[in-house]
């Protein structure tokens, strides 16, 4: 894209859309956001039932084999924080990760479509390490999900990893707290980007889910509080606590903030506006969400001793086409609501995900437009607990 005038300029103008969303989000939303239908599926156990089930929800939405054959298929797997942090000593997965049955399932399906090449992403916490030796920590097999079909690839994403330079993906009509993003090569070097999440709560974003799971595409050689002042860090080192604080910005190299003269330091404006920038900026073509099993109090396990965190059964499978409708229909299988704002459950905090996203064009969070397909909310519904409630 060429530009005129000069790069202060350019902020300038930037800063006063970010005003002008501030004020009043609806002046940024250039066109209506889209409505797909989204699928549910009962699902009690991580078995062979996982296959049959996402297979019928992935019919239901039209059939895989129109949207991957012969394609390059991303998968960014949801492996949030060290392999050590566990829920009274269970497997992570049937807490906090997506369970590898889940994984394996879908790559499966995927493979039986005629995807021609299938990449797990994730961005993992043990430097430049390859993203097979974090799931092997947690006592995962990566052969299982080879072997599951042709063609299948690993990359751990918080770093350069294997290619040469970064992507950059501008957030269309300027971005709500950045300009754009540098991501791994692997998220432009795809066909079709699937976001496959855990049904989780979030300390800071009410809910974690499709979108929020696109947190993690950012890598911490740019994005976390040791990266250097102009270009990216070789190795990974620290967290992404910036994009939470606005403590700092990232190196000189990438999109720099929408408006860094006023850019606000609350983590319940930030990392939604982060959120909902990342998903415009790099679409998803699949939303799957794992809500078989997982838990209460937050996204990871043992984060403050005062919250609540305790295991729970769903048994749900959740599926769309867009991120929003399906993160939307997700919120209300746990019992919330999706047009909910800031001060209401689950966004009692923060602002809403949904919100954001849809005033940027990406989806629908309104249930009155969503066809819901397979099992009716109404029966899946799991209730989760404001997290105000889960506090000791």
């Amino acid at each position: 894209m060429k530009m005129n005038g000069s790069r202060r300029e350019f902020l300038g103008a930037m800063g006063m859309a970010a005003g002008a969303y501030i004020a009043s989000p609806t002046l940024l939303s250039a066109r209506p956001a889209p409505a797909s239908p989204v699928a549910i599926g009962l699902c009690p156990e991580y078995n062979r039932q996982v296959t049959d089930v996402l297979s019928t929800m992935f019919d239901q939405l039209g059939g895989l084999h129109r949207l991957v054959q012969g394609k390059t298929v991303a998968i960014k797997l949801n492996m949030t924080g060290p392999a050590s942090d566990r829920l009274n000593s269970m497997p992570l997965q049937m807490t906090h990760w997506v369970h590898p049955q889940v994984i394996g399932s879908l790559v499966s399906l995927l493979g039986n479509a005629g995807a021609r090449r299938i990449r797990l992403l994730e961005s993992a916490p043990v430097g430049t390490k390859p993203l097979q030796d974090f799931m092997l920590s947690a006592g995962w097999q990566p052969k299982d999900f080879e072997s599951a079909a042709k063609g299948v690839e690993f990359e751990n994403t918080n770093f350069l990893g294997s290619g040469k330079t970064y992507a950059t993906f501008m957030v269309p009509g300027g971005g709500l707290m950045y300009t754009g993003y540098d991501l791994n090569h692997s998220y432009r070097d795809t066909d079709v980007f699937i976001s496959l999440a855990k049904l989780k709560e979030h300390r800071t974003a009410g809910v974690t889910l499709t979108m929020k799971n696109c947190f993690g595409n950012t890598p911490c050689t740019i994005y976390s509080e040791q990266a250097p002042v102009d270009e990216p860090s070789i190795v990974p080192v620290g967290y992404r606590a910036p994009m939470h604080s606005g403590s700092r910005v990232p190196p000189k190299s990438a999109p720099p903030p929408v408006y860094p003269a006023q850019e606000s330091k609350d983590s319940g404006f930030r990392v939604p506006r982060i959120t909902a920038d990342l998903v415009a900026a790099r679409p998803v073509h699949l939303a799957v969400i794992d809500g078989i099993y997982t838990m209460t109090g937050g996204e990871l396990p043992n984060q403050n001793p005062r919250w609540i965190h305790k295991p729970v059964h769903p048994g749900m499978l959740i599926a769309g086409l867009n991120c929003v409708s399906t993160d939307a229909v997700a919120v209300s299988a746990m019992g919330f609501d999706p047009m909910a704002d800031r001060g209401t459950p689950p966004f009692e905090t923060c602002d809403s995900t949904l919100s954001l996203a849809e005033h940027l064009g990406v989806g629908t969070r309104d249930l009155s437009r969503i066809e819901v397909l397979g099992t009716p909310i109404a029966k899946a519904r799991f209730r989760f607990k404001p997290l105000s409630q889960l506090v000791s």
